[in-house]
């Protein structure tokens, strides 16, 4: 029996891209940083981790964004605000 030249190419395909998947989320994260926030009087702290230092605080950020603000625009200029406080460490 033979293999279409299309079943080969989306099988090839796929099997790429399933060990692109595998490989990011085996990937261990650089950063760890804990963020502190202050809005509408309250301050939260939060932790995250990923593979560059900003994208680990603006996670930190949202995530305290997430407890702190109501709505989507709350949210937003939660996230615009400057963090009382970062910790960053390298993993």
């Amino acid at each position: 029996m033979k293999i279409g030249k299309g079943v080969a190419a989306t099988t090839v395909f796929l099997l790429l891209f399933i060990g692109y998947v595998v490989y990011r989320s085996f990937r261990i994260p650089a950063f760890e940083c804990e963020v502190c926030v202050t809005f509408n009087s309250e301050t939260v702290c939060r932790t995250a981790s990923s593979g560059t230092r900003e994208t680990t605080v603006e996670s930190a950020v949202t995530s305290a964004c997430g407890t702190l603000a109501a709505g989507m625009t709350e949210s937003i200029r939660c996230q615009n605000t400057t963090p009382d406080s970062v910790k960053c460490s390298g993993i």
